[in-house]
């Protein structure tokens, strides 16, 4: 379906009402329609940039790809031939190749792009960067940390491949005999360098290794375990990347560059769930060394979605809708939002999670899908907020823009 045949069916759907004994269509036809037609900022996504002929397929579009993953039980969303996906290859005929087309088809402006490189095919005036730091957090051996289960082998063997990267760049074959030089060839460097590439924010899937609650460490503690080296267990080793972790952030927020982070449940038989849940991140939101520094909770925080509504109220918390516009259904993203929305409206973010699943479900499908179900959802839920008196229709159509948009412009500078 089009967003232009999606727009009509809305409205067919509202004229069919007619008789006053049925109730009243879950969305305001005017309101959605309004809604498809905001340009929107897409906060986070993996686009795949396109390759040529002969030439080796893209696999920059994330540091921890998830088909490396042991097979899992797929959600509905994901899984091949359903209604969906044979809608969204329909929408996406003849988009395929023209990245620009792509974000046209699904509504976006600008796509926050979650790549460890950019690359030819990815205009910086549609596509901003959001660059990997998880493999900062780890400068020692980390086969300890791998031999929990066969996805952190995984992992752990990618985020290796990210480092010895991050090292080549610095000129360095090996981590700096110490933590301070560390820092200041390594860690300090690598960040300017993104920043200087256009970076926007630095992303870390860190629940897919550990979990969120990065502690206070002091400085001493840390050169401790840096020196000691070698291969470390997880709760030796956690003290180092807890420090790391900070120390990243407080540098983020130093080069104007927010910090996002992976905040639901995550792909993979083995993840963790616990471990991502955004009231382990409270004492770093609570550091007023880190104030300056803005952090983004990512794909807000299912299932956990009143504990990342609480943590709103710190100055420098957001969060977006990612990846729930693509596996949840709309009414349930909108009951979300509307407690977002009705609670801090200025910190919630529109965003996709667009991602290369499978040739049937590439980044262009899921993305127009999860951009279709968030438009949706957010009628859904000021329709609502509008009818029960909790807003005006004017309010509702700010919101909208906020969502959409504006909120993500302000927080980038855009």
């Amino acid at each position: 379906m089009t967003r232009a045949c999606y727009i009509s069916a809305l409205v067919l759907a509202a004229v069919a009402v007619g008789c006053t004994s049925r109730p009243p269509e879950a969305v305001d036809p005017a309101l959605a329609a309004e809604i498809e037609n905001i340009r929107a900022i897409d906060n986070h996504a993996h686009p795949a940039r396109p390759t040529a002929q002969g030439e080796a397929p893209d696999r920059f579009y994330d540091a921890l790809p998830v088909e490396n993953l042991e097979p899992q039980s797929d959600p509905v969303g994901l899984q091949p031939g359903s209604p969906a996906s044979v809608e969204a290859a329909r929408a996406m005929n003849g988009a395929r190749g023209n990245t620009a087309k792509v974000l046209d088809v699904m509504g976006i402006e600008t796509m926050l792009a979650n790549r460890v490189e950019m690359g030819p095919g990815l205009d910086p005036s549609r596509f901003r960067w959001v660059p990997y730091a998880d493999a900062l957090m780890f400068p020692l051996d980390t086969s300890k940390l791998a031999a929990k289960n066969s996805d952190r082998k995984a992992f752990f063997a990618l985020e290796d491949i990210v480092r010895r990267r991050f090292l080549s760049e610095a000129g360095l074959q090996s981590p700096p005999g110490s933590l301070a030089d560390y820092l200041a060839k390594v860690v300090t460097p690598t960040l300017e360098r993104h920043r200087q590439g256009g970076a926007v924010a630095e992303k870390f899937e860190a629940a897919y290794l550990r979990s969120l609650a990065f502690d206070p460490v002091e400085r001493a503690a840390a050169d401790r375990i840096y020196t000691r080296g070698g291969a470390l267990a997880e709760a030796d080793y956690k003290p180092l990347q807890d420090f790391l972790f900070r120390y990243i952030a407080a540098e983020c927020g130093r080069l104007g560059m927010a910090v996002h982070l992976h905040t639901m449940a995550g792909a993979g038989g083995y993840f963790e769930v616990a471990g991502a849940n955004p009231l382990l991140l409270e004492s770093v939101l609570n550091d007023p060394s880190l104030r300056k520094t803005n952090f983004v909770m990512v794909h807000g925080g299912w299932p956990f979605i009143r504990e990342i509504g609480s943590v709103l109220t710190k100055p420098n918390a957001y969060l977006d809708i990612s990846a729930q516009t693509l596996l949840l259904p709309p009414s349930s993203v909108a009951a979300s939002l509307r407690e977002w929305l009705a609670f801090l409206p200025e910190k919630v973010m529109f965003g996709t999670d667009a991602y290369p699943y499978t040739k049937e479900l590439g980044w262009e499908e899921t993305g127009w899908i999860a951009a279709r179900n968030g438009r949706q959802a957010l009628a859904i839920a000021l329709t609502g907020m509008v009818r029960e008196g909790e807003i005006t229709r004017e309010r509702a159509s700010q919101l909208a823009h906020m969502v959409l948009h504006d909120n993500a412009k302000k927080l980038y500078g855009l």
